[in-house]
């Protein structure tokens, strides 16, 4: 469509119909929302089991959350914990659009693109249908409840009438307007990235919901909200919930003031969602046409030849490489890595910052990255066929097996360095630093020698669509892999783990640094010892590790 089509009245051909006024194009919009949301359940029945259990769930989680808001009425400080947790509502709304763009085929403005509509009258239409939904639901049920608990008084209630359908909508345009400017992104690669790092943000987030609840119980209780709710409360679309709490104290001029704010944000969201949709609507996709006039790179040129020449030579040095290329491209793969470099380090340093922490929690890290050994054949799909196709001793595969060790290493080995000395020095126990990282580095080692075991053995395939990450079919075969391999890999460590007591038991703090070199070399024993074994049963099991590999 060109721009003159979009700006422009397009006259419409004889016979042919008038293009709907902007009441009958909104409830299009809702009808189409309806029929995709109706459509959606139709596909299969556990599709449909699991949007109703979810419904229902959130429901009951909205209900709770609206009878709880409204029993803390009359509570002191009752207003910072609204204003902050409509704050908290606001950034879900902002964000989740970046991580699950498929859940509302909405939200993909191109999809558009061929009919012949105005920019002002889409807008409000996709708005009236974005408010159906159990999300705005959801949200209406949360914002509602905090309402009730603020408005004391006739005035009070007024403004609340006005800030409780502006909350929402707020939430919702400032969803739209992201999703919108964002739309090349989510449609693209990295946007699949995103959406697969989802589990990640939601694990983060459940760590810093954690560590926030413990700390206001040892910081005063809600009193200690005041600070930050106080500039929460001039931020939109909590201001218009603060308007509710100033109006109840007889600040009106205040209460105007935020309502205003929340006002002035709809207007600059509507705006720039609607300058978002008129560019992505007439012009042409960017990339594409970079894409096209870039002249094509000299051999030896991209980034990838200085890593090359990193690496060793050889069989080794191409391995690596390759591995370390679906680290950094394949979506699944990256999110796995990613949620282990970050749960490696959260959990032991959000433990060692409530106080309640060890320094042998980083082994916690070496267990995460660990796992990021096994099933290493899962990751090549079906094209594994063409590594297969260069092993024809058991020579070969020891050496393609130790080269994807040695790229796990990489990464894993001064990472879990780090994670020890960060976690050392939050808790001022650098006596300890020697011994806790000479156990996790046998640990990891461990953890490699017996994921090569676990490749070769227990195999699986990952599927390349969805969310999971086990083919059907396979889930045993995943659990016996990981879970089995971790308590291998424990009772392995069993006689680092037994000098480390006692040691400590017999207070023989002199030699405690041993630990250190002597870890680091049991790793790598356990290392070599686990390839060693692998080497021969891979070579075996060719076909069947292929047969495995390409269920996905």
């Amino acid at each position: 469509m060109t721009a003159a089509v979009f700006d422009a009245p397009t006259p419409a051909p004889a016979g042919a119909a008038a293009a709907p006024a902007t009441g009958a194009l909104t409830s299009i919009f809702v009808r189409l929302k309806l029929t995709l949301l109706a459509n959606g359940l139709r596909q299969s029945s556990g599709r449909k089991a699991a949007f109703i259990s979810s419904a229902v769930l959130t429901l009951l989680f909205a209900a709770g959350q609206l009878v709880g808001l409204v029993l803390l009425r009359g509570h002191a400080h009752a207003g910072s914990l609204v204003v902050l947790l409509i704050g908290v509502l606001a950034l879900g709304w902002t964000f989740m659009p970046l991580f699950f763009p498929s859940g509302d085929e909405t939200l993909d403005p191109t999809r558009l693109v061929m009919l012949p509509l105005r920019p002002a009258p889409l807008v409000r239409a996709l708005l009236v249908a974005s408010l159906v939904g159990i999300g705005p639901l959801f949200t209406l049920c949360l914002v509602l409840g905090g309402a009730l608990a603020l408005a004391h008084g006739a005035v009070a209630v007024l403004v609340a009438v006005v800030a409780v359908p502006l909350t929402l909508l707020v939430c919702v345009a400032l969803a739209r307007a992201v999703a919108a400017a964002n739309t090349r992104l989510l449609t693209s690669r990295k946007g699949r990235d995103l959406a697969v790092l989802s589990g990640l943000v939601i694990a983060v987030g459940i760590q810093v919901v954690n560590f926030g609840a413990q700390r206001l119980g040892t910081a005063g209780g809600l009193a200690a909200l005041d600070p930050v709710a106080d500039v929460v409360r001039w931020v939109p679309p909590a201001s218009a919930i603060g308007a509710v709490d100033s109006a109840s104290t007889g600040a009106y001029g205040t209460a105007f003031g935020q309502l205003a704010l929340s006002a002035a944000a709809l207007f600059a969201l509507l705006y720039a969602w609607q300058h978002s949709l008129t560019r992505l609507m007439t012009a042409p996709d960017g990339s594409t046409l970079a894409a096209a006039s870039e002249p094509s790179r000299r051999p030896g040129s991209s980034s990838a030849a200085g890593l090359q020449r990193l690496l060793p030579g050889g069989r080794t040095g191409a391995a690596m490489q390759r591995s370390l290329r679906y680290i950094w491209r394949d979506p699944k793969t990256k999110a796995a890595w990613v949620t282990s470099l970050a749960l490696g380090l959260i959990v032991p340093l959000f433990n060692a910052l409530q106080g309640t922490g060890s320094i042998y929690f980083a082994c916690f890290a070496s267990g995460m990255l660990g796992v990021q050994m096994y099933n290493q054949f899962g990751q090549d799909y079906s094209a594994f066929w063409m590594v297969a196709q260069t092993i024809s001793t058991p020579r070969d595969a020891y050496l393609e097996l130790r080269a994807r060790a040695l790229a796990s290493l990489l990464i894993t080995l001064p990472y879990t360095v780090l994670v020890t000395v960060v976690t050392a020095a939050v808790l001022d126990n650098w006596r300890a630093l020697p011994e806790a990282l000479g156990l996790a580095l046998a640990l990891l080692g461990t953890m490699i020698g017996t994921g090569a075991v676990a490749s070769a053995r227990f195999p699986y395939s990952i599927p390349q669509e969805g969310h999971k990450n086990v083919a059907a079919g396979q889930g045993g075969l995943a659990w016996i892999s990981i879970v089995g391999g971790m308590f291998g890999s424990a009772l392995l460590c069993a006689p680092v783990i037994t000098l480390t007591i006692w040691l400590n038991v017999a207070d023989a703090e002199a030699a405690l640094w041993i630990l250190l070199p002597l870890g680091l070399v049991y790793g790598a024993v356990m290392t070599w010892g686990g390839l060693r074994l692998a080497g021969p049963r891979t070579s075996e099991r060719l076909p069947e590790i292929l047969a495995a590999v390409s269920k996905g």
